[in-house]
C-alpha cells in the first residue's frame, strides 16, 4: 500500500456521505473506492465509517482523520498546480452558498465559468446550513454579514441593501408606519430572522416583528407580502422590481441598516488554486450588478 492509497477516496466518501457519489466524483468505480478505503482502514487498524444500507457516517477515528487528510489532498493539488506546465485551471471545485443567493446569482455565474473553463468540474452545494469548509473539504463559500472563523480568508464580492415594504393594498388599508416603533401596530411577514435590524452603525437598533406568518424562504415571504399579509424586511433584490412597478411600497428607507457585505470565503493557503482565484474574480466582476441592479 502506497502512502496515498485510500486517502483521496476516504476524503471524497466523507464529503459526499456516499461511496457511489464519491466514485462518480473521482471517476472511479464504487468497488475501487470501497476497496481503497478498506485498505486504509486495515492500515490504521480502525474503521473510518459506519456503513448501513441507508447511510455512511464517520466514526470518531474518521472525524479525527478527516481534517488532516483533506488538507493533504489540497496540498497535493496546490503542488501540482504550481509545478505543472499546463496553467489552464482544472480539477474539482467545491463551492457552498445559501440557497437564495446561490439560485439567483451564484449558479448562473458558475455555469458561465464552466463554459469558459471546460476542464474544471464544480460541486455546488446550495444549503442554508453553514458548512465547515476545512472539515468538509470546500474550496469556496459565499457568505453574508459578519465572519468570525480565523481559519478562513475573505474577499468582498459586493454588498446588498435591505428594504422594508408592503403591498399597495395593505398600505391603503392599514397605512404607513412613521417610525420603527410604530411597526408594532402592523402585521409583519417574518423571514428566517426573528429580529429586524435598523439604523446606521452609530444608531443601530433591533425590532422584533409580530405576524401570523413566518417562513424561511424569501420568495415565499415576498409572495405573502404581495398578497397583502403585511410588511416584510428583505434584501433589495427581492423587492426591487415590485417597487419599480408600484406594486410594493417601500417605507422607512432612511433607517434601514447599512448594506450587508457578501464575501467569498476560502481556507488559508499559501497559494490560492487557479480555479478558485478565477471563480472569485468572476464573482467580483458579475455579482454587483446582478445583486444591486445596473447603476
Amino acid at each position: 500500500m502506497s502512502g496515498w492509497d485510500g486517502i483521496e477516496e476516504f476524503v471524497s466518501v466523507a464529503q459526499y456521505a456516499s461511496f457511489k457519489l464519491a466514485a462518480e466524483a473521482l471517476g472511479q468505480s464504487t468497488s475501487h473506492v470501497s476497496r481503497a478505503v478498506m485498505r486504509l482502514e486495515a492500515k490504521l487498524g480502525e474503521p473510518l465509517f459506519f456503513r448501513t444500507t441507508r447511510q455512511v457516517t464517520l466514526t470518531d477515528t474518521g472525524r479525527s482523520m478527516l481534517d488532516h487528510c483533506a488538507q493533504m489532498v489540497r496540498d497535493r493539488d496546490e503542488a501540482f498546480a504550481l509545478v505543472g506546465g499546463d496553467t489552464a485551471p482544472q480539477g474539482e471545485l467545491r463551492v457552498t452558498c445559501a440557497s437564495a443567493l446561490g439560485e439567483r446569482f451564484v449558479s448562473p455565474i458558475v455555469r458561465r465559468f464552466m463554459q469558459d473553463h471546460p476542464r474544471v468540474n464544480v460541486f455546488l452545494d446550495l444549503s442554508n446550513r453553514q458548512k465547515d469548509l476545512v472539515a468538509e473539504g470546500f474550496d469556496l463559500a459565499i457568505r453574508t454579514g459578519e465572519l468570525d472563523d480565523s481559519r478562513l480568508i475573505r474577499t468582498l464580492i459586493t454588498t446588498r441593501k435591505w428594504r422594508l415594504c408592503a403591498s399597495r393594498d395593505y398600505v391603503s388599508q392599514r397605512g404607513i408606519p412613521d417610525s420603527v416603533d410604530s411597526l408594532s401596530d402592523h402585521d409583519c411577514v417574518i423571514g428566517s430572522s426573528e429580529v429586524w435590524q435598523f439604523g446606521p452603525d452609530s444608531e443601530a437598533r433591533e425590532f422584533r416583528p409580530s405576524g401570523r406568518l413566518r417562513c424561511n424562504s424569501g420568495e415565499s415571504v415576498l409572495d405573502a407580502v404581495r398578497a397583502g399579509l403585511g410588511y416584510c424586511q428583505l434584501p433589495d433584490f427581492y423587492v426591487r422590481e415590485g417597487i419599480a412597478q408600484g406594486r410594493l411600497i417601500p417605507v422607512l428607507d432612511e433607517v434601514q441598516p447599512p448594506p450587508e457585505p457578501i464575501w467569498a470565503v476560502y481556507p488559508h493557503r499559501r497559494h490560492l488554486l487557479p480555479r478558485v482565484y478565477l471563480l472569485v474574480e468572476q464573482l467580483k466582476a458579475e455579482m454587483p450588478e446582478l445583486v444591486n441592479g445596473a447603476t
